[in-house]
């Protein structure tokens, strides 16, 4: 029986911090992908360690649009979509060989293990946070229309995987600050193409209700101080996405 082959594709941008880790956890799949969209660090000098398939693209349009680019380049039977911030352990990696090489599905969606500020977080939201990541090449696309929180799209029923991709989200405050601004910005725009409607009010309602959510209803409390700060800023991002699409929509009056 041959060997089922797999590409990695990675969009990256500024991740010196972590893209080696990223690619060292990968060094064993038959191809790695990865699109650049502009970085001015040590980001692809570091890529180019690890593969030559770097492809570089800095007319950003969206995540989905992005690595759509990446799924673009693959050329092996299965593909791992990964974000520069995640890791593949050594136990995935057998689940992941074990199912490419056995299973007759075509999609597999993997729990993840988010990191924030240092802790393992397992409630809030937060665990087990399934994302189809492991796909047939010609069964999957991802949502070129989502700018932000892109998925992918297939057609066959999606199985599951037991063990977790690790997730560094957020290693210090100043990452958290930079994103929740990246975020509410990319998801203030997205709600403006849908012809969505916001005020101060709203904007104070929805971050109420999301912090009550995440903190009370999801158990974010039983993660301590990670998990209020983590609430607290899900909330701030959720108020600022419906205060600038507010300003959004009085700017193109």
């Amino acid at each position: 029986m041959t060997k089922a082959s797999l590409s990695v594709v990675i969009i990256t941008k500024n991740e010196e911090g972590n893209i080696r880790e990223c690619l060292e956890s990968v060094s064993w799949v038959d191809e790695i992908i990865v699109v650049d969209s502009g970085s001015e660090d040590n980001t692809v000098s570091i890529c180019k360690e690890y593969t030559d398939k770097i492809f570089i693209n800095d007319d950003w349009k969206g995540f989905g649009y992005q690595k759509n680019l990446a799924l673009q380049q693959a050329t092996k039977e299965w593909v791992l979509s990964l974000d520069a911030d995640e890791r593949i352990t050594s136990t995935l990696r057998i689940e992941i060989e074990n199912v490419i090489n056995n299973s007759a599905d075509s999609a597999f969606a993997i729990p993840r293990q988010a990191y924030f500020l240092g802790r393992a977080m397992k409630h809030g939201g937060w665990w087990p946070d399934y994302v189809v990541r492991l796909f047939r090449r010609n069964s999957g696309v991802f949502n070129s229309d989502d700018i932000v929180h892109e998925r992918i799209l297939v057609n066959d029923p999606v199985q599951k995987l037991s063990t977790p991709i690790l997730h560094y989200s957020y290693t210090n405050l100043d990452q958290l600050m930079a994103k929740m601004n990246q975020y509410s910005s990319a998801g203030a725009y997205k709600a403006y193409q849908q012809g969505k409607n916001s005020s101060l009010l709203k904007a104070i309602a929805k971050a109420k209700w999301t912090f009550f959510r995440a903190y009370f209803l999801r158990l974010g409390i039983l993660d301590g101080q990670a998990g209020f700060i983590a609430a607290f800023s899900k909330a701030e991002e959720t108020y600022y996405r419906y205060l600038k699409l507010s300003y959004l929509k009085k700017e193109r009056l």
